[in-house]
């Protein structure tokens, strides 16, 4: 039975037994001579069973290996890490237990509750309606908050400009928010909406201003200034710049507090006259700006004295247009106090570096530059004699006399000196002294 057993357990199975189990099924078909051999067969292959079965060595009595404790057969001091190597998962192979130090505990610990309590306070804050009632009013003065954010922003951009570290996208901010603050926050203010001229002006401030950098794009291809005679860069101190700045801001803020509502300005001719003056604002501006640029060396430094264009009529039209410009948004808004204020500020502060500019010309350009000054008389505001002086004198010299004239010499003209015949007065062949009482 012992031998049966452990033929039974063995990996090899004799083919003898799968006979002899046939020749069972059916010895009664079998002759006797085949069963006397079937019997020795059946002998052999037992004997052959046993002796084959005695061979076999028991390898393994267990389907799974067992598993041996590093307390029992490792002298290691670090057994807990070798037993968490020998489970092999990648998380807990990095696992440090240095790491579990007071101090990091301390401080972990804080930030869990910190992030619970942060959880905690915003959901109980998105679930508070009188959050979303406040948050409503944003959607009425989420101008104010853009302004403001826009302000802030500009005041930055400021500090870097004085340190000569502002990009170009820097530079334009700095612009847009001056002129948000003139022309579009005041009117929304003062009339809880914008339509109409204050959005007009906002777009035309950016196009006016920006004549002398598009002209400068045009002849460098950039928008930096080159080395020059810093002589040129007339600056005024100050206490006058800071001041003038802080006019123009109220001013601009007086017209849209005195003008009527926006939806009651009326339109028609008069705002036909106001884009009528904003084209002539922005046409000499232009004009003035190009022409001092091509007389001009690195469009800072004149090479000649400029008497075209705009200049034939004042010696300062840049100046003059910037206050035109000024001019024609006070009155768009129907504002004629802050008019007369924006022209005075300007007026004061223009005249001072108009002197300076002059005394620099002068010392440069000498007789030439004093000869324009007597032709062209005025710095800002063109006469009307100035501008049509010429037209108004050919019409005086094609008109001998006057109807008034005509009436006065016929009921007098026994005052008409002797020697003098009326065809010499129709004519004017005669000076002012020969008219005697005339």
């Amino acid at each position: 039975m012992g031998g049966t057993s452990l033929l039974l357990h063995s990996g090899h199975r004799p083919l003898s037994i799968s006979s002899s189990t046939s020749l069972n099924r059916s010895r009664s078909s079998f002759s006797p001579n085949i069963k006397q051999a079937a019997r020795t067969s059946l002998r052999t292959s037992i004997i052959y069973a046993i002796h084959f079965s005695s061979r076999i060595h028991i390898s393994r009595t267990r389907l799974s290996p067992i598993v041996r404790c590093s307390y029992a057969n490792s002298d290691n001091p670090k057994t807990l890490n070798s037993v968490v190597k020998s489970l092999n998962f990648p998380v807990i192979s990095s696992f440090d237990p240095s790491f579990f130090t007071p101090l990091n505990i301390c401080k972990w610990s804080a930030i869990i509750c910190i992030a619970i309590a942060a959880a905690k306070k915003t959901v109980s804050t998105l679930l508070n309606p009188f959050f979303w009632m406040y948050f409503s009013w944003t959607w009425i003065f989420w101008p104010w908050l853009v302004a403001i954010a826009l302000a802030v922003y500009a005041l930055y951009c400021v500090r870097k400009h004085s340190q000569q570290k502002a990009s170009t996208f820097e530079q334009i901010v700095i612009v847009t928010s001056a002129f948000t603050w003139l022309t579009l926050v005041p009117p929304a203010h003062f009339n809880g909406f914008l339509e109409g001229w204050p959005i007009v002006f906002f777009f035309v401030y950016h196009y006016f201003f920006f004549f002398n950098s598009s002209i400068r794009k045009r002849l460098y291809g950039d928008l930096y200034t080159r080395e020059h005679d810093p002589k040129w860069d007339v600056r005024l101190p100050n206490y006058l710049r800071i001041p003038f700045s802080a006019s123009v801001l109220v001013g601009h803020w007086f017209a849209a507090a005195e003008g009527p509502a926006l939806h009651t300005v009326s339109g028609g001719l008069a705002n036909v006259a106001i884009w009528a003056v904003i084209g002539v604002a922005l046409f000499s501006h232009y004009h003035a700006s190009l022409y001092l640029a091509k007389y001009s060396e690195k469009v800072v430094v004149p090479t000649a004295v400029v008497q075209f264009g705009p200049y034939r009529w004042v010696r300062h039209p840049i100046y003059a247009s910037t206050m035109l410009m000024f001019a024609t948004y006070c009155a768009a808004l129907r504002a004629p106090l802050s008019l007369l204020f924006i022209i005075g500020a300007c007026v004061a502060y223009y005249d001072q570096k108009a002197k300076l500019e002059e005394g620099l010309m002068l010392d440069t350009f000498g007789q030439p530059y004093k000869d324009y000054m007597t032709k062209v008389k005025y710095k800002f505001i063109p006469a009307t004699k100035v501008v049509f002086g010429g037209y108004v004198s050919q019409l005086l010299k094609r008109r001998v006399i006057s109807v008034a004239a005509m009436k006065s010499e016929r009921t007098d003209r026994h005052r008409v000196p002797v020697g003098v015949s009326w065809m010499d007065i129709q004519k004017g062949n005669m000076g002012s002294d020969g008219y005697g009482g005339v």
